[in-house]
């Protein structure tokens, strides 16, 4: 019972009913009578067929309760309903009219029997015209596969033609590289060339420049020594309390530090911007000041034995022929061939071994301080009581006397590794102390990479007790011009 009802309730019969009552209401103005009496018996059909099932499903349903089941409610509702014409009402049907719904139905049926014959062929038709599109798309993948493997066969034949070609590019710019390499050789070797050409022009003008200048020294010493009369003093100039001694000895000393904190560090700078080796560097100025005392000291000895040649001719007294050479050298302090001697030093700088710059770089780039170092040298030797540097040599046992450690020297190294700045000596009294680097394995060997590009700290004199080097923080150079320069006695003829 319940599966016939669910069947019923699945068919929807009930809702195409309402369905083609709804478009027989829709078209019944438009439709014609003969097409609405057909509409109207096909709704009938409908409805005598649900009816049918509803019958049958009575049947069961009152079956179900026995021989009584449900004789109450079909009395009081079903017979009631059947008794008032339910099969006639609203007219009586004829047998005309029975057999005209007949052939109706047998139209219709017929109908119906052709349009499902034309929507079988339709439906062949559409199969057939999917399986001819099935082949067609079958071919096309086909050759859609082929197309494909022939790209790929045609992606590997380019990719190894690009290969082959990448690797000729890379070898011609390889060659390419090498050439201009070459090239850039070449010309540097044409630009030393020319670098040593400009040199030996400049040596030769410097040269002829020195000549001509010794030449004009020469003839003020002769000059001088003819106008020189001695002026009687009160002490000897040769005396360590001379006045001129004490005051020139200070004045010197105050330009020696000078020298430490400002003049090397302008020449350190310079020479950072060609070389950034920092204990290269540091030996650089180290020799350039060491070259100049030496230069300086030469050339002084050459000049006092000329003043004493010229002066012994002439000489009676009443002053010893050593006090009357030293007062002339007093007065006449700034005939010196400062040219010759920066180009002396310089020459001395090209042949040593230990420092070294870029080919593109001459230890010109430092004649400022070189010229200063050879000015200051001339003038402490020309004292009676002459100012000098230590003799120092690398890899020699550290004096604590005449130098302080750097911060960036080992501590416990017994040798020195390079000097940083010369200790000042009179004599063999120590005046200012130097600076120097020492390290383990110090040797005589060629300049090493320093370890740190930071700067030394300035001399200081001679302490009585012990002392270490200052913190290795960089110092702020200040610009501002000491008391003791400002006060120099340099510039009015005794520098």
């Amino acid at each position: 019972m319940a599966e016939s009802l669910r069947r019923l309730v699945n068919i929807g019969t009930f809702t195409v009913l309402q369905e083609k009552l709804e478009r027989w209401l829709d078209n019944y103005y438009i439709n014609t009578c003969d097409q609405n009496v057909a509409r109207c018996c096909e709704i009938i059909e409908l409805n005598a067929k649900v009816q049918g099932q509803l019958f049958k499903l009575l049947q069961v349903t009152a079956e179900s309760g026995g021989m009584y089941g449900g004789a109450s409610i079909i009395k009081s509702r079903l017979l009631p309903f059947l008794g008032q014409n339910f099969f006639t009402s609203g007219g009586s049907v004829t047998a005309d009219t029975s057999l005209s719904v007949l052939a109706e139905s047998a139209a219709k049926n017929r109908e119906i029997d052709d349009l499902q014959d034309m929507y079988e062929t339709s439906l062949n038709e559409l199969e057939a015209d999917l399986k001819d599109k099935e082949a067609e798309n079958q071919d096309l993948r086909d050759e859609l596969l082929d197309a494909k493997t022939e790209l790929d066969r045609s992606t590997r034949t380019s990719t190894s033609d690009k290969i082959f070609l990448e690797n000729e590019n890379r070898d011609l710019r390889r060659k390419l590289a090498d050439a201009q390499d070459e090239i850039h050789k070449l010309r540097s070797k044409a630009g030393l060339v020319d670098d040593y050409e400009r040199q030996v022009r400049n040596l030769r003008d410097e040269l002829s420049l020195a000549s001509t200048k010794k030449s004009y020294l020469d003839n003020d010493v002769y000059s001088s020594l003819g106008a020189y009369r001695y002026t009687p003093r009160v002490g000897s100039p040769l005396s360590i309390d001379d006045p001129v001694q004490r005051v020139r000895q200070q004045n010197y000393i105050s330009r020696w530090n000078d020298m430490f904190s400002q003049d090397r560090l302008d020449a350190m700078d310079t020479l950072r911007r060609y070389s950034d080796d920092y204990e290269n560097n540091q030996r650089i100025i180290f020799l350039a000041i060491q070259e100049a005392f030496s230069v300086a000291k030469l050339a002084f000895r050459q000049f006092k034995m000329k003043v004493r040649a010229n002066l012994a001719a002439t000489h009676i007294g009443p002053e010893t022929l050593e006090e009357a050479v030293q007062d002339y050298i007093n007065r006449n302090t700034d005939l010196c061939d400062l040219t010759g001697m920066v180009a002396d030093v310089i020459r001395a700088l090209n042949r040593s071994p230990k420092v070294f710059l870029p080919p593109d770089a001459t230890f010109s780039i430092v004649q400022p301080f070189i010229r200063e170092s050879c000015k200051l040298a001339w003038n402490m030797s020309a004292l009676a009581h002459p100012l000098d540097i230590a003799v120092a040599t690398d890899a020699e046992l550290f004096d604590n006397n005449k130098y302080r450690r750097s911060y960036d020297s080992e501590y416990t190294a017994p040798l020195v590794n390079h000097h940083i700045w010369p200790a000042l000596m009179q004599g063999a009294k120590v005046l200012m102390k130097g600076e120097a680097c020492t390290r383990r394995g110090a040797s005589l060997g060629a300049s090493r990479r320093s370890r740190s590009p930071t700067r030394s700290v300035s001399p200081s004199p001679r302490p009585r007790s012990r002392s270490r080097s200052a913190s290795p923080s960089r110092r702020i150079r200040s610009r501002s011009v000491s008391p003791s320069r400002s006060r120099s006695p340099f510039s009015s003829g005794a520098w």
